[in-house]
């Protein structure tokens, strides 16, 4: 398996949405990446990764791959309105 690094960005995103109310963990973003519901394509080669966080949000994990780590570069929840077909 390979090795699951946050970038700065998505260090400090845990504190950025902890002052929105909304509170999420390492575990939770990991699981995310690991077993998402789908994955798209983002920006810049990047990829985004989308799984379910309740009945109203998605979590949204943005990474980067290669040939020895996942690199989480920010996350964030969104409406599953939004984001589901």
């Amino acid at each position: 398996m390979k090795r699951i690094r946050f970038g700065k960005h998505a260090e400090a995103k845990f504190d950025i949405l902890r002052e929105h109310g909304v509170i999420l963990n390492k575990r939770i973003v990991k699981s995310a990446l690991l077993s998402p519901e789908r994955v798209d394509e983002g920006y810049a080669g990047r990829r985004v990764a989308q799984a379910i966080l309740d009945d109203e949000h998605v979590l949204r994990v943005v990474f980067e791959e290669s040939d020895v780590e996942l690199k989480i570069i920010t996350f964030y929840p969104g409406r599953r309105e939004r984001y589901e077909d």
